[in-house]
Parts: structure tokens; sequence; C-alpha cells
């Protein structure tokens, strides 16, 4: 009997040890999830950014076709980012050197992002570590003209606009909008407007977002997206789709309440897509953030994504920058380019009031630019006899639906 005792009390101190050391790695487990799916957790601080954001990063970089570039990185382009600043102690900046700054809200000397969206975006573009932006060699350019309420008055966005223009900006990036001027697209009341045009004017390429009332669509998208030149940009989740909450342009015109003509190609808005949905990005510090990593939803992270990839293609070809430029004769050059060769959608074959002209796949517009040069090369010298040849191609590019690796893993949809 004491034997039998005695295997009893062994065989019941074994059972307690394996419920404990089960719920011991079951918790660990759901640690690790939680940490993985959600960086933001109160009381959370990772190291850099989770599994799901570098994931959700690169299947973003694969379906605008930057995973298939090499050797550009934007270098010797000059990006300018209007917004509520930039944080330059996060460490996802380490390395990056912001070439010029100015405030038009408070006036301070030395760059600071009391709101964090500017921070956000500008790592899209030139984030070194953690995340990776889509152009980190860019001479970069911040204009402070939003406040840490996230609101900024026309006339401060417009003499940031004005202020990237007289610092040599290539490109200006603004994850912004609002109300379209009156009578915009026939003429304009606006101070943006009209910087925004006077930008353009001199070879600047302008990005702005499309808007984010997709859900309570007001009917166009916003200002200054909707200036004919600019380039407007939707959004889309990682399935390619597109993302709600993304504007819709009127490109038909209308009379009332606000007088505009109809919209022909390639000026139809918006003029393209990219990632807006769970968008990784750089967290500012300092405004009540737990994490230097997170993720945002919107047209703005679609604006500075695309405005990073024009970098590049600047980066590739010199002649489209400003001073190599005459007037609106490359941005004139690059809207055609972007209507014929970004990915429309299975069954589009035309512009989409939501969808654009597809995807901007800069990998495909690189392409595309340089099939324009040879093409110019080849009527030069033996007429237009391959002209028919090279439009074919590039309309079956067009149509060609760019889907997702099938072995990326896809975390589940936190909104």
């Amino acid at each position: 009997m004491e034997i039998d005792d005695n295997k009893k009390e062994n065989d019941s101190a074994f059972y307690m040890v394996s419920i404990v050391l089960t719920l011991l790695v079951s918790l660990l487990m759901v640690s690790i999830s939680i940490i993985y799916l959600w960086p933001s957790i109160d009381g959370i601080i990772s190291e850099g950014p989770s599994g799901a954001l570098v994931i959700w990063e690169n299947e973003y970089k694969d379906i605008t076709g930057i995973s298939n570039l090499e050797n550009l990185n934007g270098d010797g382009v000059s990006l300018c980012i209007v917004d509520s600043g930039i944080d330059m102690s996060h460490p996802g900046l380490d390395g990056v050197l912001l070439e010029k700054w100015s405030d038009f809200v408070n006036q301070e000397q030395f760059p600071y992002d009391d709101e964090g969206h500017g921070t956000a975006m500008a790592g899209i573009i030139v984030a070194k570590n953690g995340l990776q932006g889509n152009a980190q060699g860019v001479t970069l350019l911040v204009a402070k003209a939003i406040d840490k309420e996230g609101i900024g008055s026309d006339q401060t966005i417009s003499q940031s606009v004005e202020w990237c223009v007289d610092n040599g900006a290539d490109i200006i990036s603004l994850s912004l909008g609002g109300e379209q001027g009156f009578g915009a697209g026939i003429f304009t009341t606006d101070a943006l407007e009209q910087s925004v045009e006077d930008a353009l004017d001199l070879g600047v390429f302008v990005v702005a977002a499309a808007g984010n009332d997709g859900e309570d669509d007001d009917g166009d998208v916003e200002s200054p997206g909707s200036v004919e030149d600019v380039i407007c940009v939707g959004g889309i989740n990682r399935a390619g789709e597109i993302w709600k909450g993304s504007s819709v342009g009127d490109n038909d015109g209308r009379l009332w309440p606000n007088p505009i003509f109809a919209r022909n190609n390639p000026d139809m808005k918006p003029e393209v897509v990219a990632p807006s949905q769970e968008v990784p990005i750089l967290m500012a510090s300092g405004i009540g953030n737990n994490n230097w990593w997170g993720w945002s939803s919107g047209t703005s992270a679609a604006t500075a994504w695309v405005s990073g990839s024009l970098a590049l293609l600047l980066e590739e070809y010199p002649a489209l920058q400003r001073e190599n430029s005459e007037g609106r004769e490359s941005i004139e050059e690059v809207k055609n380019l972007l209507s014929q060769n970004s990915q429309m959608k299975e069954s589009q074959n035309e512009h989409d009031d939501y969808y654009g002209y597809g995807i901007m796949r800069i990998d495909l517009l690189i392409d595309a630019k340089n099939d324009n040069n040879q093409i110019s090369v080849e009527i030069n010298s033996e007429g237009s006899s391959l002209l028919p040849f090279i439009q074919d191609i590039q309309i079956e590019r067009r149509n060609t639906t760019r889907v997702p690796p099938v072995n990326s893993t896809k975390p589940n949809e936190l909104s």
C-alpha cells in the first residue's frame, strides 16, 4: 500500500507540473502573437517593427514594383514634404540627412513633430532602420505647415509650397487636402492652388492625396489633388483592391455647387492608386505613442509612397528633373506614361473614378520611359514602323493582373 501511495503522489506531481508548463507555454504564445500583430499595445516597447509590419511593407513593395528594381534610391533628386514636421530623433531615421527645414507654424529653428503625421510620411520615403523607405537617397526638405491638432491654413501650406520651390525641390509631397477653391479647373481663388500651379509651371512635380471620404463621399477628390497637372493618389489594400476610404473623382464636370470642366486623359482624378490600408510607418516621440513603429490607413500614406517612387524615376532619367526640362513638359510626359502603364484591375481598360489608371507600378513606368526613348531613336532613323509593336507591349503589360506572392504571410486584418 505504501508503494501505491507514493506512486499516486508522483503521478499527481507529474500532472501538476505538466499543467503548469502547458499554461506557461500558452501564455508565451499569446504574448508573442500580441506583439506580432499589434505593436502599439500599452506597455509594450519593441526594439524594432513587428514581423507583421515588415511583411506588409514587403508586400506593398511587391505590388508597386519597387521589389523589382535595383540600384535606385532617389539619389540626386530633391523631395520636399509639407506636413506636421519630422522627428529626427526617431531610430528609424538614423543616418538620414535633413537638408533643409522651415517651420511655418511656430517658427522653430530645429526640426520637430508635435502631431506625428509628418514623421510617418517621411518614414515611408526615407526610413533606414527597421522599416525601409522607398527612396532613401533623396535630398530631403521638410516644411512644417500642419499644427499639433493636425490642421493647416491655406496660407501656411501655400507658403510652404513656395518655400519648397525656392529651395530647389523636384517633387513636393502633399499628404493633405481640403475643399477645392471656387471655380477650380476653370480659374482659382485659392492661395494653395495658385502656389501649386506656379510650382507646376516651373517643372516641379506635385503629388497630393485624393482624400479619405470614400465611405461618405462628397463627389470629388480633395484640393490640391484636384488641380489638373497634380498627380492625385487614391488608395488600395494589400490585395490590390480599392481601400474603402479612398475618395472618388468627379470627371464628368459640373455647374453646381462648384463649377469644374470635365476632365480628360491623362488628367482624370485620381490618376493612380497606391498603398493606403495598414501601411507600415514611423511613429513620432513625445505625443503619447508607446512604440516607434506602427501602421496608418489613408491616402496620405499612398501619396508619400508615390512621391518616393517618383523620385526613383527622376533618378533613372535626370532629364525629367526641373532643371533639365521646360515648364510642364516633363510633368505632362510622366502623366501620359502613368495613364498608359499603371496596373489596372482585372477587366479594367480605361480610367476608373476610384481606381484611377491603376496601381502605380514604378518598374513598369521606368521600362515604359525606356521604351519611349528607344522609340524616339528608332523613329528618327527608320520611321515609325516599331510604334504599333511597342504600343501592343504596353497594352499587354497594362492589362496583366499583378498578384502578390502566394507564399506571403498575411496576419489577420486589424481594422
